[in-house]
């Protein structure tokens, strides 16, 4: 894959052998932002988590690299997007997300957001539907590709309030004009679509070049 970025590339057995190492971390960080969330701990309590959050920080950040660099999948030639908000592998504030493709080039992802992701009370943040439908659409656009195509525009119809708790998000692709894709998608709760969104996802010149 080219691009105007640095990357890396890497293996099966080394995206495995990362997803083992960091993937455990992750979840203990959502489960400890669920727990910041909600409780109703004393003062006592919260200073001595506080101290111990603070300690694991400190442990983490000795390590620290310098240049976080993307890695790109040996065998897909796809990105390796570890910190994306909507499906990183090392992002706690990820739901996550994890996309499923049906073979007809759609796609869809069932997931869970709870208290994080909240806007008015019991109600997701409609910015984070935005969020959502924005990367499953993008993914939508270049599903099977290994050039990037990059939000050009994109515009939602909020039908009604999306409750916090299982959802399911879906895209597909309406047509190709070009270095533009047209893609469509929705947000759905067990009573069906609470969000409708459609956009148009742009190969950069530089991938255009390259391809």
């Amino acid at each position: 894959m080219s691009t105007e970025f640095p990357y890396e590339v890497i293996s099966e057995a080394q995206f495995e052998q990362h997803r083992a190492r960091y993937e455990p971390l992750t979840v203990a960080m959502r489960r400890l932002i669920d727990a910041a969330l909600v409780t109703d701990a004393d003062e006592a309590t919260v200073r001595a988590a506080r101290d111990k959050i603070e300690q694991a920080a400190r442990l983490l950040e000795r390590h620290r690299r310098s240049t976080p660099i993307p890695a790109i999948h040996e065998d897909s030639g796809r990105p390796v997007v570890w910190t994306n908000p909507v499906v990183g592998l090392r992002n706690p504030i990820s739901p996550p997300v994890v996309i499923e493709y049906d073979g007809d080039g759609r796609c869809y992802a069932d997931f869970t957001l709870g208290d994080a992701y909240q806007g008015p009370p019991g109600w997701v943040h409609g910015g984070i539907c935005a969020l959502v439908l924005d990367h499953i659409l993008g993914e939508a656009a270049t599903a099977g590709l290994t050039q990037p195509k990059f939000t050009g525009t994109i515009s939602l119809r909020y039908l009604r309030g999306t409750p916090l708790g299982r959802l399911r998000a879906e895209a597909w692709v309406e047509r190709v004009e070009g270095v533009k894709t047209f893609a469509r998608g929705q947000i759905s709760d067990a009573d069906g679509v609470t969000v409708e969104a459609e956009g148009v996802f742009i190969m950069p010149a530089w991938a255009r070049d390259a391809g």
